[in-house]
Order: structure tokens, then C-alpha cells, then sequence
């Protein structure tokens, strides 16, 4: 019998709260059930180990975990080669990452935040998982990009995460009018995130390449204390433009 591999989702909080606020009670955020999974799993996949054991030590909080935090195996995702890649690198052992669940062990995979496999490297395991006959098994957590659509307004029969843009100012101005076009044309919302640094010339960014009359929505802080989601047309956030933090993550959804 092989193991399954278990979608865990995280916090959206990276740990740590901005301005010294505690962070919030982990049954505030996931599910209990899914609390009960983690507990149980000696056996992690994580984006960053680091953060993994962070989380598992709020789990431990919970619901004891079956062994101690020092004792459970945590592997890391493969790295993104930056740069170009070199093509005498050894192609990274995602088979291998799964090496315990074909040994019949649960496996569980997390990320920084979120869900993993979403906006995440993790997606490239759960396909090996497939292809390996490994049962996916997702849990029940938040996502921001889920939450920033429910909370904005737009449309939310259709819309398209697309990521990260370029950071060259001319290729951003670019791509946002591009994505503001097909928005225009199919009536699609449009999502994007930036490194917390970078808010503020995210949003400088949009205010400056979107028309008047394209809604705008923010969302900041999801599920922190303090947290929210602001909608409204970028004529009217320009008269205003938001302050945003440089240590809490954003997203950004517009709508033409």
C-alpha cells in the first residue's frame, strides 16, 4: 500500500505580525481536522524547512505531534535556478521526494503560505504524485487569492492569478496594459501579488498604467488582525492613493 500525500495548508502570516501584534490562534485560521492530519504526518515536503517546523510547532500547541519536531523528516522543494539554467545541473529528484510514500508512509506538503501547489512550487510534486499513483489528499485552509477575489466584488465566475510582473517599469507598464485589455474583452478579473517590499510601487505602478474607469481592488493582511479589502475605480484611488506596508503580503485585482 502506498502512502497518500497530504496538501497542508498554512497561515497566511508568514510567522511573524507587523507592529508586534501576537500571531492569531491557529484554530482561528485552519481547520482542526486539518491540524489532527498534520500532527500525525512524520514525514513533510516544505517550501522552506524553516517555516515548516515554525508551523508544526503551532500544531504542536494544538494536537501533540506523533513525534518530536526534532525526530520528523522535512525535505525541501527544489530551488528555482536563477539566472539562466545550467544545463549540466542534475535535474531535480521530485520522485525521490516522494520516496516514503511509495514506502507506504503519509507525506505531508506545505508552503510558506497558503496552499501548497497554488501560486507554489509544490504543484510540480503533486503532479509526480499522479504520475506515481500517489493519492492527493488537499485540506481545507486559506488562500489570499481565493479570499482577495471573494472579498473584492469583482467578477468572480471568471478571473486568472497571474503572478508576479515584470520589474522593469516599461515591461510592467506593458503587461498591465495587456492584461487590462483582455480584462476589458472578457470581462475576466485579473490577479497579481509582489514581494511586500514592493507594495507600494505595485500600487504606484497600477495607478499610473490602468484607465480611470478600471475597478482596483487591494487586500492586505488576509485573516491578520487589522487585515482588509478595498474596492473602488483608480480615479478615485488616485485622489487617495493607498498606504501600504512593506512587511505584510498584498493582493491586487482589477477589473476594466
Amino acid at each position: 500500500m502506498k502512502g497518500r500525500l497530504w496538501l497542508m495548508p498554512n497561515t497566511l502570516d508568514l510567522g511573524t505580525v507587523a507592529d508586534g501584534k501576537p500571531l492569531p490562534d491557529l484554530q482561528e485560521v485552519l481547520p482542526l481536522g486539518a491540524i489532527r492530519v498534520a500532527a500525525g504526518l512524520t514525514h513533510w515536503v516544505a517550501e522552506n524547512a524553516r517555516s515548516a517546523r515554525a508551523l508544526l510547532k503551532r500544531v504542536d500547541a494544538v494536537v501533540p505531534l506523533a513525534q518530536p519536531l526534532q525526530a520528523l523528516s522535512i525535505r525541501e522543494l527544489p530551488r528555482p535556478p536563477k539566472g539562466k539554467p545550467d544545463a549540466r545541473a542534475p535535474a531535480p529528484d521530485w520522485a525521490g521526494l516522494l520516496a516514503p510514500a511509495m514506502e507506504g508512509h503519509d507525506v505531508g506538503l506545505v508552503s510558506e503560505a497558503g496552499l501548497p501547489a497554488v501560486a507554489d512550487p509544490g504543484a510540480e510534486l503533486v503532479r509526480v504524485a499522479h504520475a506515481q499513483g500517489v493519492t492527493v489528499m488537499p485540506l481545507s485552509g486559506p488562500s489570499s487569492l481565493i479570499l482577495a477575489v471573494a472579498a473584492s466584488g469583482l467578477n468572480g465566475q471568471s478571473f486568472a492569478f497571474v503572478g508576479y510582473l515584470p520589474t522593469d517599469a516599461t515591461a510592467r507598464t506593458q503587461r498591465l496594459r495587456e492584461l487590462e485589455a483582455h480584462s476589458r474583452r472578457w470581462q475576466q478579473t485579473q490577479l497579481l501579488i509582489e514581494t511586500p517590499y514592493r507594495n507600494a510601487a505595485m500600487a504606484q505602478a497600477l495607478l499610473a498604467s490602468l484607465h480611470p474607469d478600471t475597478w482596483l481592488s487591494i487586500s492586505c493582511g488576509l485573516t491578520l488582525e487589522g487585515g482588509s479589502t478595498r474596492t473602488q475605480r483608480v480615479a478615485k484611488w488616485r485622489a487617495a492613493p493607498p498606504a501600504l506596508p512593506s512587511d505584510v503580503p498584498a493582493v491586487f485585482a482589477f477589473l476594466a
